[in-house]
């Protein structure tokens, strides 16, 4: 075992260790990890497996080079966000020019470039070793007893993959479309004693592989090792763009044939800012006795709604009803064969941005993904997902200033916000912590222990206070920006919190705290003057029961846009609005005003069970 310690070849096991180290990383960051000896197993199998198929490291170190360039965002990744690289991240480079995305790093891009050459000398200066030794070549008989170790375990493990197992607990299913968040909160269902499915490609009929023969090895956990999981990754971005390209079929020939009626060259800005996880009572704009909102409340042209109803308590089908005509007793289907109101305005002559700060690829977010593809522009700027620390809202206020600055004379943005999802806490910066004790500073804080319902409270309060900043930045940019402008806001879904003996939190609870959400719009003194009566029609309906379905239809009204089967009866801000039934998805579809509320957690319950 001396050569190894020769300097070419401690080059290259040193460079090798350190790629396998990389999902240790949280480790020394004081995190936990989850399952490392299996990771570590894992790591060892694969590199056994490489270096047994190839033989010697210079014919397979050429396959290391996406590991070797991932490293340094992989690493910033875990210490800044507490993530490794996801379908998402390789979603934002996939969507982002060269041009956005030095906007983006600014001053960072020469540390960037620096780190990033100094990542391909190391690749280099390891591959010359590699080249230079055949000490380390793989030749004696062991090699193919190695190879063949592999093959038996591939072939069993595809077996099971396609045939299932016997004896286990069923296959991992998510909970019901509605009860599945963006976050990918979702519920695993298990029946000890019952056979997993298998993936059935084949269409053969042959018998489940028995438990004691499973291969132990997770796709989630291959995939999170390094440097191999990153084909993995790679893998269900993929499938995610496939799905996408699926979807984008559905309605590639779709167009709304729309235009305004006097068109003009006039400069005019509409802004939709779509809301995350906001409870309508939590609002001081909406009577809370928290001072919630101290900046909205003294906006003059700011009109709240009173009375708006999500269909479904969930991003991923929540958001298409806001957004197209999507029925929302549709929602729970996958895909929709229109377009959003992107392209009602696009055909209108308006160039169009969508700016996110939420994800762009993923489980639980390609059916919104798909719509923010019909943007001109398109921005995700959240480097973190859901669940771990991310970007504050903020972080769109430079994309919207450099899109008002944009010379085409019409505008929609589309701004995306995180806003108040879990963990409460990371959704603000330290000088929103107004209400105390909070969890703010609290690694993952355990959602589930009642013990801590003060300061979960207190924090859900503190990132509405700073949805409030967030949306008065945008309002004081417009006025600056465009004299000729106007912005609709409303919520996804809300949350439940405990509320008094309710020991239910979060969202998926069919509770009327996730179904009625936070809206407002507000205007410019210029389009009031455009538009009288709009204006007139929008505080005529501030309190009627509305719906997010009606958003759409108001949506494409704000910007005076007509198409040949619009329907106004569906826009407040119109004098042919009708009131329609509203349905939400509790315990079946629910007429939403023909129900009861049930206990503290006021769950919804339609009282004669109408579909």
């Amino acid at each position: 075992m001396r050569f190894l310690l020769r300097p070419a070849h401690l080059v290259i096991l040193l460079s090798y260790l350190a790629l396998s180290a990389v999902p240790f990383v949280p480790l020394l960051l004081g995190k936990p990890l989850d399952q490392p000896w299996q990771l570590a197993g894992i790591e060892v199998m694969a590199w056994t497996a490489v270096w047994a198929i190839f033989k010697r490291p210079a014919y397979f170190h050429w396959l290391l080079i996406p590991a070797f360039l991932a490293l340094p965002t992989e690493i910033y990744l875990f210490v800044f966000y507490g993530q490794g690289i996801s379908t998402h991240h390789l979603g934002i480079l996939a969507e982002t020019s060269p041009r956005e995305a030095l906007e983006f790093l600014g001053q960072k891009v020469w540390t960037m470039l620096a780190v990033m050459i100094a990542v391909a000398v190391w690749w280099v200066f390891t591959f010359r070793a590699a080249r230079q030794t055949r000490e380390m070549d793989w030749h004696d008989n062991s090699r193919w007893v190695a190879i063949g170790m592999i093959a038996v375990l591939a072939c069993v493990a595809g077996y099971g993959y396609e045939f299932g197992l016997r004896g286990v607990a069923g296959a991992a299913s998510h909970a019901a479309a509605k009860g599945s968040s963006s976050s990918s909160e979702s519920d695993n269902a298990s029946a000890p004693g019952k056979a997993a499915a298998g993936a059935n490609l084949t269409g053969l009929k042959l018998p489940a592989l028995p438990h004691w023969a499973h291969v132990p090895i997770e796709s989630k956990a291959f995939g999170d090792s390094w440097p191999f999981g990153l084909a993995v990754r790679g893998y269900d971005f993929y499938k995610e763009r496939r799905y996408l390209a699926e979807l984008n079929e559905r309605s590639a020939k779709f167009s709304f044939h729309a235009s305004q009626p006097e068109p003009d060259k006039i400069p005019e800005v509409v802004v939709m800012v779509i809301g995350e996880s906001s409870r309508y009572d939590r609002w001081s704009l909406n009577g809370y006795s928290r001072e919630t909102n101290p900046l909205l409340s003294k906006e003059a042209n700011v009109v709240p709604l009173a009375d708006v109803i999500s269909a479904v308590s969930a991003t991923r089908l929540s958001v298409p009803v806001i957004i197209s005509r999507k029925p929302a007793t549709q929602s729970l289907k996958d895909g929709f064969s229109e377009k959003s109101f992107l392209t009602a305005y696009k055909e209108a002559g308006f160039k169009t941005w969508w700016l996110s700060n939420q994800i762009s690829f993923g489980q639980y977010d390609t059916p919104v993904s798909v719509f923010a593809k019909e943007a001109d522009v398109i921005q995700f700027m959240n480097l973190g997902g859901f669940t771990n620390n991310s970007n504050f809202d903020q972080i769109l206020l430079d994309p919207l200033k450099l899109a008002l600055a944009d010379p085409s004379p019409k505008k929609l943005i589309v701004l995306h916000t995180l806003g108040s999802h879990w963990n409460y806490s990371q959704r603000h910066p330290k000088a929103f912590d107004q209400w105390q004790p909070s969890l703010f500073g609290i690694d993952k804080p355990v959602y589930t222990d009642l013990k801590i319902k003060p300061q979960l409270n207190n924090s859900y309060d503190n990132s509405i206070l700073y949805t409030d900043w967030f949306l008065s930045q945008v309002i004081d940019t417009l006025k600056l920006s465009s004299p000729l402008s106007s912005l609709m806001y409303v919520a996804d879904h809300g949350q439940t919190l405990y509320d008094g003996a309710c020991r239910l939190a979060f969202h998926g609870h069919n509770t009327q705290y996730e179904f009625h959400v936070p809206a407002f719009m507000w205007y410019s003194d210029d389009y009031a003057v455009r538009y009288p009566e709009k204006i007139t029609q929008l505080k005529a309906h501030r309190k009627s029961k509305l719906a997010t379905e009606n958003f759409f239809h108001t949506l494409v009204d704000m910007g005076d846009i007509r198409y040949p089967d619009d329907h106004l009866e569906w826009s407040f801000l119109s004098p042919q609005f009708k009131l329609h039934k509203r349905y939400v998805d509790s315990y079946g579809w629910t007429n939403y005003d023909n129900a009861a509320f049930k206990g503290d957690c006021r769950e919804v319950i339609d009282k004669s069970k109408s579909k």
